[in-house]
């Protein structure tokens, strides 16, 4: 089976999933890549460009069946502070040291590293262990998506 294009999550019929991939956040950046589903069918990603994939986003086979994208849960770090303006702060020493960051409502995610969690603590953060699927941003210079319309 190949996928051929990603249906964005929430854009697709539910209706038309025919099985799902479980997808850390190096697997869902990508475009060619070999990929195993949850029933264990062999599923080729064979897009035109590099996409990030989000959870809940759908592969689009040569089958015109859909394949689910789910982001499979790793460990990370939860970095919540005192007020805005200390969590803006650990946002720019975060950025300093160019890591993905996901930012939520009062607080940021990162990869678990065990540096710079104290480096964050010692920053006046609460940090809090957890297991969960990682998005972080993609950047400013990420190109806007491009939609494909048939005519």
């Amino acid at each position: 089976m190949r996928a051929l294009r990603v249906l964005p999550a929430g854009g697709w019929d539910p209706a038309r999933q025919a099985d799902s991939v479980m997808l850390d956040f190096d697997l869902r950046h990508r475009r060619r890549i070999a990929l195993t589903t949850e029933t264990g069918a062999a599923l080729l990603l064979d897009l035109p460009q590099t996409a990030h994939l989000r959870d809940g986003d759908g592969l689009e086979t040569d089958t015109g069946a859909v394949v689910r994208v789910h982001a499979r849960p790793e460990p990370l770090l939860e970095l919540t502070a005192a007020d805005t303006a200390e969590l803006a702060r650990l946002a720019w020493h975060l950025g300093n040291r160019h890591l993905p960051v996901q930012v939520l409502h009062g607080a940021l995610r990162i990869r678990h590293d065990h540096v710079i969690a104290a480096m964050a603590e010692a920053l006046g953060a609460t940090v809090r262990h957890l297991d969960a699927p990682f998005d972080p941003e993609q950047g400013a210079y990420v190109a806007a998506p491009h939609h494909h319309h048939d005519h």
